[in-house]
């Protein structure tokens, strides 16, 4: 029997090579000895996902596309299906928390400099997959086709109009017909649940591979490969496996036990996770009172609002995106880390934390005349920050860096 064993061990290997991917990405891939809290955000991003796609699957099975059943086939699902109330509320809980824990992986990136040479691609494919991803949200968004659904896609696709030329009938594309109606959901649902989630496991394939190429960055920003043993092995490093999966699990078991505890006791979260006018069927005949949309996207549509021209506002927003692409050739500082980083790059990376939270506030509340000086204020302090980075990074006097990576 053993015999037997190994025999069609040997045949899947020779022809599946799983032991040497487990090795050469796992076992014999070596992280930096010492990987702080910060680092466990791109394993839960994994798992978020994970959680998105399993419960999506699930909810595709009762859930019905078009205008006349879509909002019932939902509460269908609440109120019916076994253990339907806790796939939708794990889906729609796990879409914030994709987004928490996204923010907070790109945070990271601005802490310790994970985007600087040699991992610009790395922080493109980071970029990308963050645009995929409030794509694949919003379209999502639309699903439920309650209140705030339909008027928020309702105002979201008008803005594409804004664009001279093709604007007209790029919206017309995208809506499939005059208004947002049966061909919109459709198309929507096609998008959200085949098309866009290809295009994002394709890139998190590409965000990993790019990460094992150049070796994951580290608090103190020195790169591990440069000093290495006489068996080639870095100094400053260990073995992914079992070190930091296991400590990935730690972080993943704390996570879940939040995401839990937000499930089942506060799923809608005061109207941020779940808004309530979502749970009223869309009426293209009556407007909700205040159509913002939910608050991951809040401050680039405070971004879009600070502007009186729409399509001023449209490009604006656009830009507050398109100017992450470049951050790796903005920041001139020559250390990664702000443990070496002067005070203007700490006080500049608190100052922009503070504005983009306060625009995602603002984003929320009605466009009175006070909320719009605020929005303007912190749409030039969010430019700012990265139209200014090559300036005040060169500026700032950074401290030494030390010979081999510290706790």
């Amino acid at each position: 029997m053993r015999e037997w064993f190994y025999l069609g061990k040997e045949w899947i290997e020779s022809r599946f090579p799983a032991r040497e991917f487990w090795e050469d990405h796992l076992v014999k891939y070596y992280a930096p000895k010492y990987l702080n809290f910060w680092y466990f955000f791109g394993s839960l991003a994994m798992l978020v996902f994970a959680i998105q796609v399993i419960t999506g699957i699930f909810l595709t099975m009762n859930y019905k596309p078009t205008a006349g059943t879509a909002f019932a086939s939902v509460e269908y699902i609440m109120r019916d299906v076994n253990w339907g109330w806790l796939i939708r509320y794990m889906h729609s809980t796990g879409a914030s928390f994709f987004f928490i824990v996204i923010y907070l992986h790109m945070f990271r990136a601005f802490l310790y400099g994970s985007y600087q040479k040699p991992r610009e691609l790395l922080w493109l494919f980071g970029v990308l997959l963050f645009v995929l991803l409030m794509a694949e949200a919003f379209m999502g968004y639309l699903l439920p086709w309650g209140q705030m659904s339909f008027w928020g896609a309702q105002v979201i696709i008008s803005l594409f109009g804004a664009i001279p030329v093709i604007g007209s009938d790029l919206a017309l594309w995208i809506r499939g017909d005059y208004v947002v109606a049966d061909a919109t959901l459709n198309r929507f649902f096609a998008f959200h649940v085949i098309a866009f989630p290809l295009l994002l496991i394709g890139l998190v394939v590409f965000h990993l591979i790019a990460l094992h190429r150049v070796g994951s960055n580290n608090p103190d920003g020195i790169e591990i490969k440069e000093k290495k043993n006489e068996q080639g092995i870095p100094l400053d490093g260990i073995p992914f496996h079992p070190y930091f999966t296991l400590k990935d699990m730690l972080g993943a078991i704390v996570f879940l036990m939040i995401f839990s505890a937000v499930v089942f006791y506060y799923p809608e979260m005061g109207g941020w996770f779940l808004e309530k006018d979502n749970f009223i069927p869309a009426d293209p005949l009556k407007t909700p009172e205040h159509i913002t949309p939910l608050w991951y996207f809040t401050p680039f549509y405070a971004i879009l609002r600070a502007v009186p021209d729409k399509f001023l506002g449209v490009m604006l927003m656009g830009a507050a995106i398109a100017v992450l692409f470049v951050v790796p050739w903005l920041d001139r500082s020559p250390v990664r880390s702000i443990r070496y980083r002067g005070p203007i790059y700490k006080i500049a990376l608190a100052v922009f934390v503070i504005c983009f939270v306060g625009l995602g506030y603002l984003g929320t509340v009605a466009a009175t005349p006070a909320a719009t000086i605020f929005s303007r204020i912190g749409t030039f302090i969010y430019f700012a920050f990265f139209l200014l980075m090559p300036i005040y990074t060169r500026l700032d006097k950074s401290k030494p860096l030390p010979d081999r990576v510290t706790k």
